[in-house]
């Protein structure tokens, strides 16, 4: 287990390689030449890591054409990632002041495939107080009444669970030190707020910005205000 450890450890930790692995944090997939770009390194230079990382099984390779694309294999990886964020160095980490001064990709962005920022917090903490959702060690579970709420949001708890991966992960948040909903349900639940228009990218590839039919919404739903 320990030399397993190490080995992920030390891929993760090359610092090339980790530009790579912070890049596809965004969630989208990238060519070997848009991570050279990002991670600032020549082709072949980019390729010799690439082929670490798909060999330790941190990347998934798709071809479509003349093209490879880039992504991670499982979202965990993007979970891991998100977590080691909070060792970063108190003064490199983001600020959080009050909301209208905090950076956009501390106030509201996603991380992989759920919200995260202090938007996601405040979401999670939301369904939290209602008791929509109960925190059990690593995992939300979903209440009864929770199930039911999820229904009303066009969000099929059940089969969101056969799916294979994580359904409600608990997952650490960077810039909050708070816990955000993260798993096949977290992913679900943005899916449904990008899908009615409560959230827009930013200029960040990583940020949203929440519109004013999204800030109805969540003061409605969530009952928390947002601005």
């Amino acid at each position: 287990m320990e030399e397993h450890f190490s080995r992920i450890a030390s891929l993760i930790g090359d610092p090339v390689r980790g530009r790579i692995l912070w890049a596809l944090m965004d969630g989208k997939a990238y060519t070997a030449t848009e991570l050279a770009i990002q991670a600032d390194t020549s082709r072949p230079n980019l390729s010799m890591h690439l082929k670490k990382l798909s060999d330790a099984g941190l990347l998934n390779v798709e071809v479509q054409g003349r093209h490879r694309y880039y992504t991670f294999s499982r979202p965990e990886i993007a979970y891991a990632l998100e977590a080691m964020a909070n060792l970063l160095p108190a003064n490199e980490r983001v600020r959080t002041p009050p909301a209208e001064k905090l950076q956009p990709i501390a106030y509201c962005r996603h991380c992989y495939d759920h919200l995260a920022g202090r938007v996601g917090v405040q979401v999670t903490e939301s369904l939290l107080r209602q008791k929509l959702i109960v925190h059990r060690g690593k995992e939300f579970e979903v209440t009864a009444a929770g199930v039911k709420w999820f229904e009303t949001m066009g969000i099929d708890c059940t089969e969101l669970q056969k799916q294979r991966r994580s359904f409600s992960r608990v997952c650490l948040d960077w810039t909050e030190r708070k816990h955000h909903l993260a798993g096949s349900l977290g992913a679900a639940l943005l899916t449904k707020m990008r899908g009615s228009h409560w959230l827009r990218p930013g200029t960040d590839a990583r940020v949203f910005i929440v519109t004013g039919k999204g800030q109805k919404a969540m003061s409605e739903l969530f009952k928390i205000e947002l601005f």
